[in-house]
């Protein structure tokens, strides 16, 4: 071969030391000898290993004679008769050549297979040449996406969305024909929906949910979520709290869905939150009669309450007072006093225009959303209301202390969902066919890695979907610019990673502990990417690639602000009055295009 580049000079599993020949052989291949480019070594069994260049140094700077240069490698896999595999049992020894991998057998690498079928994007060292992964093993097996401010990574986002969902150049080539697909995306900042919308002849329907028609009422809350929404869990009660609130909560069900039988605290199915909450301030009024053949509650007007349930719910009511008198002799209830501010948090909330969306949802007819509604909720997640493979569920609106709860329904519903559709498939010895997949767009804002309480629905919701999904056809794209302030467990479970540029040294530390120990040391060049580019590792991949991302089209919102640029434009008037209405809420703006 021709293009010897240089010999081992020592080799382990983990380093492949080689030492150039001249200093004007590097010179006429400097532009293949680059950090994370790839070369091929001389096996000694007919064989190449393929090692990816860690670091280039001089060892000899005497000017008087010519440059020796060191390249440090590590071994990414074996050529083994022209087909790549990864790994491999035989190691260069010292005095093996080294070549540099030409393009027909980079082309061979990446060549399309039955298994390596879904382009995402090109090799940076090489434009011609498309990088396809295997798109089974990329998204059935969570995909985690990371990168600094301005490093492309919403539009890494979006271009690997679009190519699932058939969007190019701004047109639907799917037009003819809807596909299965399911995605769901988490919105924190308003930024996807220009990504998915197109001209009305394309014919794509994108099912973008904001706070103004999102479908969720507080009745699908499981025990968790409920309890993170109205009960403080560090006042001294609180287990009194839960207790009653648990109770009142059954019954109240029991109540309005009584051709149900064994309806449990997490029974998605309708209750009243206001006749619960006038349930918990009786109790907390309640007095007790002592009157021989009384021993009961007794409101003020002499009624005596022989079931709470029928009179506790309908409103709150005045009992007797407190007396030691023969003729009146009552005492307080068991809980009298306890709930002052259980009750006064529950009128709160309730009283709070802010979780209309959550506590008083309404239909088009003004009435409330009911148990019978239960199908039409779930088929708004998963786009069957308008066949829509793209769902946007906009979380810029969703005020901040009910954020990790919206976060925490919508997933579990979502997961239940898979999970019960599984088990149906199951039993006709076949698995789920409609896989979906949810999108945690800034994961660090309500899957963090520290414990606080008020993140811990969201997160106890999400770290299930990474354990367990995947079985139920379930998986998940997690996106973070903080990879090191994501839940440690979620990125565990992640056998994919795409990683843009990374300029802190914690999160660069982070996702290079995350890799596996044979490809790690790719990582390096993470703070010298440049926009777009990306490394690309995992299960779905044939070796670890520097990969060029394309630029979607249409884009996400997600470009910066050009300060400077806007700065040294003329004076720009601004009309106050609409801000301000926006800001009561008084108009909506129209939806991004």
């Amino acid at each position: 071969m021709s293009n010897i580049i240089g010999k081992v000079l020592s080799s382990s599993p983990s380093s492949v030391i080689i030492e150039m020949d001249t200093l004007s052989t590097f010179e006429q291949n400097k532009g293949q000898l680059q950090v994370g480019k790839h070369i091929k070594v001389a096996d000694g069994n007919h064989n190449f290993a393929v090692c990816v260049i860690n670091n280039l140094r001089v060892i000899n700077y005497d000017v008087s004679s010519d440059l020796k240069l060191i390249i440090e490698s590590q071994p990414i896999g074996s050529l083994l008769d022209g087909e790549f595999k990864r790994g491999g049992n035989n190691l260069p020894v010292p005095t093996e050549p080294a070549y540099i991998l030409n393009t027909g057998e980079l082309d061979q690498i990446f060549k399309t297979t039955d298994e390596f079928d879904f382009p995402i994007g090109y090799l940076a060292q090489n434009k011609n040449i498309e990088v396809k992964i295997s798109g089974d093993k990329f998204f059935g097996k969570h995909v985690a996406i990371v990168g600094s401010t301005g490093s492309g990574k919403s539009c890494t986002v979006a271009k690997v969305l679009q190519s699932v969902v058939g969007i190019h150049d701004g047109s639907n080539t799917y037009s003819d024909g809807k596909k299965n697909s399911h995605i769901i995306i988490f919105d924190m900042h308003s930024e996807y929906t220009a990504a998915f919308t197109l001209e009305n002849e394309q014919n794509f329907a994108l099912n973008n949910l904001t706070i103004n028609n999102l479908k969720l009422p507080y009745w699908l809350m499981n025990s968790e979520e409920l309890e993170a929404l109205f009960i403080e869990s560090n006042e001294s009660n609180s287990h009194n709290q839960i207790s009653i609130f648990k109770h009142a909560v059954i019954l109240n069900k029991e109540k309005y869905n009584p051709n149900l039988k064994d309806i449990t605290y997490d029974t998605p199915v309708y209750f009243n939150i206001e006749e619960v909450y006038n349930y918990i301030e009786n109790m907390n009024r309640e007095v007790i009669s002592k009157l021989s053949g009384e021993n009961c509650p007794k409101l003020l007007d002499g009624t005596l309450i022989r079931d709470r349930k029928t009179h506790y719910f309908e409103k709150t009511h005045e009992f007797v007072s407190q007396s030691t008198s023969k003729d009146s002799k009552a005492s307080n209830g068991p809980f009298h006093g306890e709930f002052n501010r259980f009750s006064s948090r529950l009128e709160t909330k309730l009283a709070d225009k802010r979780l209309l969306f959550l506590l008083d949802p309404k239909k088009e007819d003004n009435s409330n959303y009911e148990t019978k509604d239960f199908e039409e909720i779930m088929k708004q997640f998963l786009g069957y209301i308008n066949k829509s493979n793209i769902s946007i569920i906009d979380l810029s609106g969703i005020p901040f202390e009910v954020l990790s709860i919206t976060v925490s329904l919508v997933s579990r519903l979502i997961f239940d969902f898979c999970f019960h559709y599984s088990k149906l498939q199951h039993q006709k010895e076949l698995l789920n066919d409609i896989p979906v997949m949810i999108v945690c767009e800034e994961a660090h804002n309500y899957i963090p890695r520290s414990d606080n309480s008020e993140y811990r629905s969201s997160k106890k919701s999400i770290e299930r979907i990474a354990k367990e999904g995947r079985k139920y056809g379930l998986s998940l794209m997690v996106v973070s610019q903080r990879p090191s302030e994501v839940s440690e467990t979620i990125f565990a479970q992640c056998n994919n990673f795409i990683s843009l540029r990374l300029t802190n040294h914690s999160d660069q530390n982070y996702i290079k502990n995350l890799m596996p120990d044979s490809t790690n040391s790719i990582v390096e060049i993470l703070p010298n990417l440049s926009p777009g580019e990306c490394i690309v590792v995992g299960d779905s991949i044939i070796m670890p690639t520097v990969v060029k991302m394309d630029v979607p089209n249409p884009e996400p919102k997600s470009q910066s602000i050009r300060f400077n640029n806007e700065w040294q434009q003329p004076w720009k008037e601004v009309t106050f009055e609409d801000i301000i209405k926006h800001w009561r809420k008084e108009t909506e703006l129209e939806p991004l295009t």
